[in-house]
């Protein structure tokens, strides 16, 4: 028999629909959380299978008291919830190609038309002129061709599935010569050597971190060699005594020997970027005019497309990459291919100027249009003299995305110094109303640069100056 006691809490727990609609009414007393309405009957059944676990394995639970706790709980985890999720956010940190943001940002009109052509059915895979089944990858592959120079392309879900594949179908079980100084870190703990590793290519380090002579890449040629590597370093710089050679030189050294050259660009820069005042990242184009055998690079960076790895050149080796069984599990999708697709025709009827993607229109933004921006912004926000101090400054960005790494972004920033809650607090508010700013000396910074809706801002600081529905003032006022 069962203990009385147990029995007697687990009858005044109250039901789900019961719990839902306190909840509701807290809702309608201190502020609607915007949950749906599925959310909040999943947290109070959670919650109440948690309790009653807890019951049956004998604690002594002041129900009342745990009620009233667990009211507190629901609200917050309801409010936090969508912070998990994927969604829109404002990006105020001044860097273009956030990486935690998802890099390059797409234009909602190239948005918008890549998924009414391929959010249905599509024209995928056949060809709608003879009725036959046709290559997911032709259109990319012309628009590449005209873009670059090359003799063919195909396109992965990201640059380190690029060269996965090169090296596995081109080098597995052989040895790929590569410069010391290249073993990049590629973000996230992955590492060049890790990812030759899994690719079945045996590394070939050749050089010194510094100084990599053309001479040491001849010497380490042997009948086990596959190919030699290239490998942008686009997350960092070795300035001082240093030499490396050129790619001109490794593509007369690898042919010298019948070994195909691969130059892993990473940024994916089509067009020169002096316009912008920057310069150092190599361009796709030049890589092909050199002679490189294949040349990769990634969609997500300075292309200002989606995520992807795009491999382009010799057409006997992208037939090769495309036959292997791996390039089915790396392929892209409608959407993705869809999304490049509308981002390289923006390339090439830009013709002799920059493409019209949102990448470019912001990197375009010049500082006096920023500083009469931020001006106005400032001006629209009077109402909250009284919850904090807002000043103009001049400040760097960063282009990010792990591409120009020494070339600062000049740029105007909003300082904003709160006066009754901490710079911590305000940046944690904001971002709990999808907002990502900078902090810098106590002082909470918002760069307009990559803010596409200014109004939507404004509204949103106030908010959390006035600490309006956010979890710390829900929970306070609740008691």
């Amino acid at each position: 028999m069962k203990d009385p006691a147990i029995q007697i809490r687990l009858r005044s727990l109250p039901a789900v629909n019961s719990l839902v609609d306190q909840i509701v009414a807290w809702e309608a007393k201190f502020g609607a959380i915007g949950c749906r309405d599925e959310d909040r009957v999943d947290i109070c059944r959670r919650s109440l299978e948690a309790i009653r676990q807890r019951i049956l394995q004998g604690e002594e639970i002041d129900v009342p008291v745990w009620l009233e706790e667990a009211r507190h709980a629901i609200v917050k985890e309801l409010q936090i919830r969508p912070l998990h999720q994927l969604n829109e956010v404002i990006n105020a940190t001044g860097i273009i190609l956030h990486t935690n943001l998802g890099r390059a940002p797409i234009d909602s009109q190239l948005l918008h038309e890549a998924t009414r052509k391929a959010g249905q059915y599509c024209n995928l895979e056949v060809d709608l002129e003879s009725g036959v089944r046709s290559q997911r990858q032709k259109p990319i592959r012309e628009f590449l061709q005209q873009l670059t120079g090359c003799e063919s392309a195909t396109v992965v879900n990201n640059c380190a599935a690029a060269t996965i594949l090169v090296l596995r179908a081109l080098a597995s079980s052989r040895e790929v010569i590569v410069s010391r100084g290249q073993l990049v870190e590629i973000g996230g703990s992955f590492r060049i050597p890790e990812i030759m590793e899994v690719s079945g290519a045996k590394l070939r380090e050749v050089g010194t971190t510094n100084i990599t002579r053309i001479k040491d890449f001849e010497k380490a040629i042997q009948p086990q060699t596959a190919l030699l590597m290239r490998i942008h370093q686009s997350n960092f710089r070795i300035r001082g005594f240093t030499e490396s050679p050129s790619l001109e030189e490794l593509v007369e050294l690898g042919h010298k020997h019948n070994l195909p050259v691969v130059d892993d660009v990473g940024s994916g820069v089509l067009i020169p970027l002096t316009p912008f005042g920057m310069n150092d990242e190599p361009l796709v184009p030049r890589s092909i005019q050199a002679g490189a055998d294949l040349v990769l690079f990634s969609g997500d960076k300075l292309l200002g497309g989606p995520q992807c790895g795009i491999i382009i050149g010799k057409k006997s080796l992208i037939e090769k990459l495309e036959k292997d069984p791996l390039m089915r599990a790396l392929r892209c999708d409608k959407i993705t291919l869809s999304l490049l697709q509308g981002t390289l025709q923006k390339y090439l009827q830009a013709k002799d100027s920059w493409p019209d993607i949102l990448l470019y229109r912001l990197l375009a933004i010049s500082i006096e249009e920023l500083r009469v921006r931020s001006a106005k912004f400032i001006a629209e926000l009077s109402s909250l003299e009284e919850q904090a101090e807002f000043q103009l400054a001049e400040e760097t960005a960063y282009v990010g995305g792990g591409t120009l790494p020494d070339q600062a972004l000049p740029t105007i920033v909003i300082q904003v110094s709160p006066k009754s809650i901490s710079s911590e607090i305000l940046c944690k508010r904001l971002r709990e109303k999808f907002v990502l700013a900078r902090i810098s000396e106590d002082r909470v910074l918002l760069d307009l640069r990559t803010v596409l809706n200014d109004q939507k801002l404004a509204g949103v600081l106030k908010e959390a100056l006035e600490g309006i529905c956010y979890p710390d003032h829900f929970a306070a006022s609740a008691r």
